[in-house]
């Protein structure tokens, strides 16, 4: 009898402790009230006494529970709620010593519960132990890694399940909205959708939760990166390289932000050093022989390419690159041992199709450099073919687009719009397409003491690109009514917002500078209506010669037009037909330089270029091999040399085979270097 009296004790203690934690979130004096009940019937009852305290921290009076939980955590010194308690009302009234002392107590009790590590490097980071704070946050992202929860969510997002992992994650961060490992997950799978937007600010969160969360933060810089925040993903990657667990693949991601930053200096120092340290890394010796590439030092350059491909024979990228140093012949020895490569590469020849277009394109080089002009054409040819294959092109989408530009910014919409977007003189845009001779022409303004040079920069394209999307989204039913709707002021802050991105690769104070992506030939009007006093050079090259040398010419990002000649003679044909339209337009606003004339009569063309920006004539612009600046474009080595005519007509050697060619060209080729009478058929085609 005693003993069912003690049972029947004993659970009604439990049910009126379990009712008091249900009160404790919305209900806490009350619950105060009946712990404090069941304290002095009980005095000390350890359940009883933590559910007072947290009643209290909850009721904005820690003070008056830290004593008790002091005396309580030295009684029961392993149970992990009462330590856990004792660590947030310790950090609520300033006490990080003790509550680290408490946190690193219920961390060596339960170390696979990641909040108590994570907490646990809140507070030593308050106590100013900042190298323990990061080892704190990396334990507690190795005990997310084994949280069932989340390993559900990362494997249905790995499988494609992305709307199943965006609901357990959801689902969870309702619950524990600090846990930076289900923020930084979140965000993967809104930047595997393409919202870039949500999956910055999830990452961004994870990495304020989380300091020393080096995983979330690496991937931080590659949204950043592919966002073109620069300065930001500098920050951040100065901060990786700073993390006590050493890992050299940091120092690989600060190399290549510095890249994009145009530092190319510090990233050969850091390039150097890992070498220096293990120098059988063949993918190091090719990203060091890229910079030394952009820098100039062409010896430096081939030696590093040979080491990476004597480290990895089979390494098709770094073999294109030293094909792609226009300068460099390769030799028997070298398609001998590229044949190799290709043949050792058969068995894994759907796994490793980027060796093996490289290898295409760098023997259709050396093969070009042989005389051997069949066996040349044959590789580029099966280069192009298989590169094809890996990217997307619609030529039919892009002509349509073309052809809403071109008809939409005609005289009457311009003069419609009126006066509005940043006055700025300061930009240059250097457009047309790739193996133009547009590098020449920003090498040559490039040496004038009022230009400075920088490089093909992105931003024109992400602010056009930002502006379909609204398109895209629905907000406007057309290109036409989402530019329409465009005021003054939003023309003026895009046109700022241009100037303001651009300002991290200006390193002088020259009032001038260049932007050489030629691809902004799409988007002459909307430079026009956001930045009237950008002057616009448009760099132009025989139609079959300027197409087949981009044919054989494979680009390490974006010109997915380049690898199939009917695409290519469309892409020429839509360029000639929209610039054709914007002269129209706005007679006399882009200057247009013919490569061919360049090279006839430099010194006439330079001076008709200068006049066009208004500067005056100077002697280095006929001298511009001599400027060391760095050029990271496919003809760096040839602008460090004066002008020559070889290349002119280089491609008739090769017309036996350019039929389909000339044929998607059609009356371009005739007519050139004017645009064939028949362009504006072209647009409405």
């Amino acid at each position: 009898m005693e003993n069912r009296s003690a049972a029947t004790a004993t659970s009604t203690l439990q049910g009126a402790l379990a009712r008091i934690a249900s009160m404790l979130d919305e209900h806490a004096d009350e619950a105060l009230t009946q712990a404090e009940a069941i304290l002095a019937r009980a005095p000390g009852l350890p359940p009883a006494e933590l559910l007072a305290c947290q009643a209290l921290r909850r009721l904005g009076k820690p003070k008056a529970a830290l004593p008790r939980l002091s005396i309580l955590a030295r009684s029961q010194p392993r149970v992990p709620a009462i330590l856990w308690e004792l660590a947030q009302t310790a950090s609520e009234t300033g006490n990080s010593e003790q509550a680290v002392a408490a946190l690193e107590n219920l961390t060596r009790q339960q170390p696979a519960v990641a909040t108590g590590w994570f907490l646990l490097a809140k507070e030593l980071r308050k106590a100013g132990r900042e190298e323990e704070a990061w080892r704190a946050d990396l334990s507690g992202v190795h005990a997310s890694s084994r949280d069932r929860e989340l390993l559900e969510a990362a494997v249905a997002m790995n499988e494609g399940q992305l709307d199943d992992s965006e609901a357990k994650l959801t689902a969870r961060l309702e619950r524990l909205p600090d846990d930076p490992a289900a923020c930084r997950l979140l965000g993967e799978i809104h930047w595997r959708r393409g919202d870039m937007t949500e999956a910055l600010t999830l990452v961004e969160r994870a990495v304020h939760l989380a300091p020393g969360y080096d995983l979330a933060r690496d991937f931080l810089v590659r949204l950043l990166l592919q966002t073109n925040r620069l300065p930001e993903a500098l920050e951040h990657a100065e901060t990786l390289v700073r993390s006590p667990l050493r890992n050299s693949s940091h120092d690989l991601l600060k190399a290549s932000v510095l890249v994009r930053l145009g530092d190319q200096e510090q990233a050969r120092t850091i390039y150097e050093r890992l070498l220096a340290q293990r120098a059988d890394q063949p993918q190091l010796w090719q990203n060091l022989g890229h910079v030394l590439k952009t820098l100039g030092r062409q010896a430096d350059a081939v030696h590093a390419y040979r080491q990476a491909v004597t480290y990895q024979p089979t390494m098709g990228e770094a073999w294109w690159s030293l094909a792609n140093l226009k300068t460099v012949k390769l030799g028997a020895e070298d398609i001998a041992a590229m044949e190799q490569a290709l043949h050792s590469l058969e068995p894994e020849s759907k796994t490793r199709q980027e060796d093996i277009f490289h290898l295409h394109f760098s023997l259709g080089k050396a093969f070009e450099d042989a005389k051997d002009d069949d066996a040349s054409f044959r590789h580029y040819d099966q280069g192009n073919r298989l590169r094809r294959t890996m990217v997307t092109h619609d030529a039919a989408s892009f002509s349509a687009e073309v052809a809403a530009a071109a008809t939409l910014f005609t005289g009457p919409f311009i003069a419609q719009m009126g006066e509005g977007g940043c006055p700025a003189p300061d930009p240059i845009f250097v457009v047309g397409l790739p193996r133009s001779g547009s590098t020449l022409v920003e090498q040559i303004l490039a040496s004038h003491s009022q230009v400075e040079g920088t490089m093909e920069l992105p931003e024109m394209m992400m602010i056009a690109g930002r502006l379909q999307s609204r398109v895209d989204e629905g907000e406007f039913p057309d290109f036409r009514a989402m530019i329409t709707a465009l005021t003054p002021a939003d023309r003026l802050r895009l046109g700022e917002e241009y100037i303001e991105r651009t300002r991290v690769h200006r390193v002088t104070d020259k009032p001038l500078f260049i932007d050489k992506m030629p691809n902004n030939w799409q988007h002459v009007g909307l430079i026009q209506m956001i930045l009237p006093n950008a002057r616009i050079i448009d760099a132009r090259r025989h139609p079959v010669g300027c197409c087949y040398s981009a044919w054989k010419q494979h680009f390490a990002r974006g010109q997915a037009f380049s690898y199939d000649f009917a695409d290519l003679g469309r892409y020429y044909r839509d360029y000639v037909a929209q610039m054709a339209a914007f002269d129209e337009a706005m007679p006399g606003r882009v200057h247009r330089v013919i490569y061919e004339q360049m090279v006839a009569d430099t010194a006439g063309e330079v001076s008709r270029l200068l006049d066009y920006l208004g500067l005056p004539f100077e002697e280095a612009c006929l001298a511009f091999w001599q400027n060391d600046r760095a050029v990271r474009t496919a003809s760096s080595e040839q602008v460090r040399q004066p002008i020559f005519t070889g290349g002119v007509d280089h491609w008739k050697r090769f017309e036996a085979w350019l039929a389909p060619l000339t044929d998607a060209l059609g009356p371009v080729v005739d007519s050139y270097p004017q645009p064939p009478s028949d362009w504006r058929g072209w647009l409405s085609a």
